[in-house]
């Protein structure tokens, strides 16, 4: 099933509970919600008090994307602050604090997922692959929105998806940077499922209009439904 999970990084925080309103009513599935530590990547975004008000005003389903060191240290709060989905990078810690955050994170009955980014090999999630229920390949450098897409990451996204359908059936494959509707079908095509969008949908003078384009696309690509 495609889901199609628009990046609150590329909103308006002026207006951000119009903007997730927007996308929730444009039938988005997940709302994408960025952390940037300033040390794991050279940007800082938002964090728990933003979740918190972020969880108070929508029911959507909230993808929580850490992009910080030791992310074993906060995984709790971010689950007390209404996280649905924590995920963690595999850079971020050993591969024994990761197991264990990843263990954390199910204790507080949020799903645990991980993430890699473009120089670490698709190899580098097989310890933690039947742990989670949702993978996501970095297709952009973490830590700005509005890259371009990184089509060399594609083999990877192959590599994982046949690791996924081996090991663990039911796990998500989440792509994230330079998702439009032509880059997700590329994607899509290669066994992604969960597709990540910020300036795409946000800048779109529809967004309904566009999650709709990027999910057709995608399902175009993914499972043979029509003509791309």
């Amino acid at each position: 099933m495609i889901k199609i999970a628009p990046s609150i990084l590329s909103a308006d925080f002026a207006r951000l509970g119009e903007d997730i309103e927007s996308v929730r009513l444009g039938g988005a599935d997940y709302l994408h919600f960025d952390v940037m530590d300033g040390l794991f990547v050279p940007n800082i975004s938002i964090g728990i008090p933003v979740l918190e008000s972020v969880r108070k005003s929508t029911d959507m389903v909230l993808d929580v994307h850490l992009m910080i060191q030791q992310p074993i240290r906060y995984v709790k709060e971010f689950a007390r602050a209404g996280a649905d989905i924590i995920n963690i990078h595999v850079e971020a810690d050993t591969e024994e604090a990761t197991a264990r955050a990843i263990e954390l994170i199910k204790l507080t009955g949020s799903r645990a997922a991980v993430t890699i980014k473009p120089k670490t090999p698709a190899e580098a999630a097989l310890p933690f692959i039947k742990d989670v229920s949702l993978i996501l390949v970095m297709t952009v450098e973490p830590g700005f929105g509005g890259q371009g897409f990184m089509d060399d990451m594609l083999p990877k996204v192959k590599i994982l998806r046949q690791y996924i359908d081996r090991l663990n059936p039911v796990c998500e494959m989440e792509v994230d940077g330079g998702i439009n509707p032509q880059t997700a079908a590329q994607a899509a095509a290669s066994g992604a499922d969960v597709f990540v969008a910020g300036n795409a949908i946000f800048r779109a003078a529809d967004r309904a209009a566009k999650i709709a384009e990027i999910r057709k696309y995608a399902e175009d690509a993914r499972y043979g439904t029509g003509t791309v």
